[in-house]
């Protein structure tokens, strides 16, 4: 497995695979690996004849009050963890690789980044299309791999292909839970275990919400309202948002008559979490 740092080197080596006819798959992260981006690497393995892991805690699409600096990081077990699931090249640049003095360029996608994470953390969106398109530029792949918990996430780099016509294949992978039904995510680590009880809310809530619709509730604010209590029911959950939308455009419905989203932001003590299931009307 090979550990890049600098651009040029990653381009050249991405050169080299591409002229051999290699598949390339891209697994963007930032580090911290759990079992979500186990199956990320694993779908990139199988899809791909060389993988590429990206290692990068990107700073533009954090907030100022947001959790930038103590972002859990493992660069040892990040290293190790990659090399078990087979992965060709993990390209680690610094902050100042990626944004070298006097960049001044950003990617946005409009439209749907107003809503959801978007309408609640401003910019947070524009960081991630952003340091997305240098890394498809840079690592050059065929296909590219992400998580559907990160829904929204998902479905704006899905617009930013469609609409710049980047020459890659975009994979959602469905979320991976642990047994209790808690969805993976790096800023778990951040719960007590009182807190993490709380978190369990998140699912129980989605749960919820299907339950309803399948019992043939169509009206939206009524399975928030009922969402919304049953989470904060339990200690430290704090709700950011909670609603029920349009799978593509992530607007809000008014009445539950077709296949829809049902998408959730709560804090838990100091970690903001997020969680999605797709729900059906009878």
């Amino acid at each position: 497995m090979e550990l890049i740092e600098k651009i040029a080197l990653m381009r050249e080596l991405s050169e080299k695979w591409r002229g051999d006819g290699d598949i390339i798959s891209l697994v963007p992260t930032m580090g911290f690996l759990h079992e979500g981006h186990m199956e990320l690497l694993r779908v990139g393995r199988e899809k791909g004849d060389r993988v590429i892991m990206s290692i990068f805690v990107n700073p533009t699409q954090f907030g100022p009050q947001e959790d930038y600096s103590r972002y859990p990081r493992d660069t040892e077990g990040d290293l190790r963890k990659a090399r078990s699931a087979g992965v060709d090249a993990v390209f680690m640049p610094t902050v100042e690789e990626m944004y070298p003095e006097g960049f001044q360029s950003t990617v946005r996608v409009e439209g749907i980044t107003r809503y959801l994470c978007g309408g609640s953390r401003p910019g947070h969106f524009a960081g991630v299309t952003t340091v997305v398109a240098k890394l498809f530029n840079i690592t050059k792949p065929h296909l590219a791999i992400f998580g559907e918990k990160d829904y929204q996430q998902l479905g704006v780099i899905k617009q930013m292909v469609r609409d710049l016509n980047m020459d890659i294949e975009i994979i959602g992978v469905p979320t991976v839970r642990q047994r209790d039904g808690l969805a993976v995510s790096s800023r778990t680590s951040y719960l007590s275990s009182e807190e993490r009880s709380s978190a369990l809310s998140l699912k129980k809530g989605l749960d919820l919400a299907r339950a309803m619709v399948a019992e043939g509730e169509k009206e939206p604010a009524k399975i928030i309202n009922a969402v919304r209590q049953l989470i904060l029911s339990h200690p430290f959950t704090e709700i950011d948002y909670i609603t029920i939308c349009d799978p593509e455009k992530l607007t809000d419905i008014e009445i539950i008559d077709r296949p829809c989203l049902v998408a959730l932001a709560v804090k838990v003590g100091k970690a903001r979490l997020i969680d999605n299931v797709m729900v059906r009307e009878n």
